[in-house]
């Protein structure tokens, strides 16, 4: 993932900047998989900037999602498949570890599907690291 130079301090510019192009990448996400976006429930949703957004929305039909987004591939699922952000990272740390190894195992698997299988394992990696690591969800 993206690193960002140690001890510079992120202004709050480019920290708005960042989560704006996050949500819109998200939205953008959903709306390509037919989801229309109604709200952001802020108070639940997590930023871990330069790395990855969690999201969770409310769409248009009232039904509500948990989005991710950032120096990862862009997913989504039903809020009842995770009770909160932290939650969500495992979901998809999982969810990728099967796709990926599909993807990497199916019968005439070209390159692209394998080296995204690769980006899968290796996000899905980061994904469960970040939700065992205590400090960043005191």
């Amino acid at each position: 993932m993206a690193e960002q130079p140690e001890n510079q301090p992120i202004s709050d510019e480019e920290r708005a900047t960042w989560v704006r192009e996050q949500f819109q990448k998200a939205n953008k996400f959903l709306a390509e998989n037919g989801v229309l976006f109604d709200s952001v429930i802020t108070e639940e949703s997590r930023y871990l900037m330069p790395y990855l957004a969690v999201w969770k929305i409310r769409a248009m039909d009232s039904k509500r999602y948990w989005v991710i987004s950032g120096d990862l591939p862009s997913d989504y699922t039903s809020v009842d498949n995770a009770k909160d952000a932290k939650d969500v990272l495992r979901h998809f740390a999982m969810h990728w570890q099967l796709k990926a190894e599909n993807l990497i195992n199916a019968e005439g698997a070209d390159d692209t599907q394998k080296a995204f299988g690769a980006l899968l394992i290796n996000r899905a990696e980061s994904l469960f690291a970040m939700q065992n690591a205590p400090d960043l969800w005191n």
